[in-house]
């Protein structure tokens, strides 16, 4: 081979090795832009999900925020109570009659017959007394008597007498009149001892000490041989205490807030802890009708019969009252807002607009208040308001629980 051929091939290789080189640095920069444009559309990509994520967050916080602005409220409308309020008071048994006995005559306690719990009948025999000095009295006053009726006696023979001699002008007619006032002074002596008499007899009647009327006796302070006076008991104290059990009485202190609606002839139902499942039916007697100013409650009378003896005299009960209903709008309790400017409450207008409104307090029923003034049946009232709720605040409703 010759050189020039030599020298040929050598030029046509190295032409081919640059084509070659050429041509794989051409392919590496189209892979290369490839790559570019693939890492450029995922930052595209990873860009705009970047602010479409972005975006939606901030409309849900705006969202959220807008949510979390707006105040929910729970509204009811005012009503009226279809069942009146029973209203329960304490009070104590008394006996319808239930009065102390005392004796009139003076003496010593001979004997009695009746003791604690007795149950008595009017006119029965409860003690008797020995009365010596009413008796000697007594005794006294009768041979008193004789001696005036022995007096009159004499002054009527002696007017006799001196009418005889003054037909015949034996004596005169001054001698006369004092024969005859003689003759008066005898009968109004002998009427005065008549009467003392009387008083001393119906003195030694009060030796037997009698039952004034049925009923129980529930205290005796007495026993025999006891110094009775006459008029004060013993030492101040009565002989017994008797007491009419049927019917009782009770007595209760209503509040003035409720002294409007009790009446004659309201029925009661009266119980005793002590009897349990046990209930009796009383009805109001009579009331104080004035208000006590230094508790500011009126007193109550109850009658209550007790045919078979059940409560006893004296025991605490408790009385129940059940009023008629009120005619005034009631409303819940946590419907109230107490501020500095008075007894308020919340309300909603059409335009879902709060407005506060003062109102006038009437009785407490607990979970519910009776409003006075204020307030109209188709006003919608807002329940447990917060503090900060104030007038024009722009309020949502509540969806209502079933």
């Amino acid at each position: 081979m010759s050189e020039e051929r030599h020298a040929g091939l050598s030029i046509h290789g190295g032409e081919t090795d640059d084509h070659h080189e050429l041509l794989r640095r051409r392919q590496i920069v189209r892979r290369t832009r490839w790559l570019v444009l693939i890492v450029l559309v995922l930052l595209g990509i990873g860009a705009t999900r970047t602010v479409l994520v972005r975006m939606s967050n901030a409309k849900e916080l705006q969202a959220g925020t807008a949510e979390r602005a707006t105040q929910y409220v729970k509204t009811a409308l005012p009503t009226k109570p279809t069942a009146g309020q029973t209203l329960a008071l304490p009070g104590t048994l008394q006996g319808f009659v239930q009065s102390p006995i005392n004796a009139r005559a003076s003496g010593y306690l001979k004997r009695w017959t009746k003791d604690i719990g007795a149950r008595v009948q009017q006119g029965e025999l409860l003690a008797e007394i020995e009365t010596p000095e009413v008796d000697q009295q007594l005794s006294q006053a009768v041979a008193a008597r004789e001696q005036a009726a022995a007096g009159l006696s004499l002054a009527k023979s002696t007017v006799t007498r001196w009418e005889a001699l003054r037909q015949k002008d034996v004596v005169s007619q001054q001698d006369l009149d004092e024969r005859r006032a003689a003759v008066a002074s005898a009968v109004a002596n002998l009427a005065a001892a008549d009467a003392n008499v009387q008083r001393l007899k119906q003195t030694e009647g009060f030796k037997r000490v009698l039952a004034p009327f049925a009923g129980v006796i529930t205290r005796r302070n007495v026993d025999v041989g006891d110094l009775i006076d006459a008029g004060a008991g013993n030492g101040g104290r009565p002989l017994f205490l008797l007491s009419q059990t049927d019917p009782l009485r009770v007595y209760i202190n209503v509040p003035q807030a409720y002294a409007q609606l009790i009446k004659a002839g309201q029925p009661v139902v009266v119980t005793q802890a002590e009897l349990r499942g046990q209930t009796f039916k009383g009805e109001v007697a009579r009331s104080s009708g004035a208000i006590d100013a230094a508790t500011r409650m009126m007193q109550v009378e109850v009658s209550l019969p007790n045919r078979e003896g059940i409560l006893l005299p004296g025991a605490y009960v408790q009385v129940s009252l059940p009023l008629a209903p009120s005619q005034s709008l009631t409303v819940p309790a946590n419907a109230l807002l107490f501020r500095a400017e008075g007894t308020r409450v919340a309300l909603v207008d059409a335009n879902n607009t709060v407005r506060l409104r003062t109102v006038t307090l009437g009785r407490n029923y607990g979970e519910t208040v009776e409003l006075i003034d204020g307030l109209a049946p188709t006003d919608r009232i807002v329940l447990n308001p917060s503090d900060s709720l104030a007038e024009g605040d722009v309020v949502a409703l509540a969806k209502e629980s079933p």
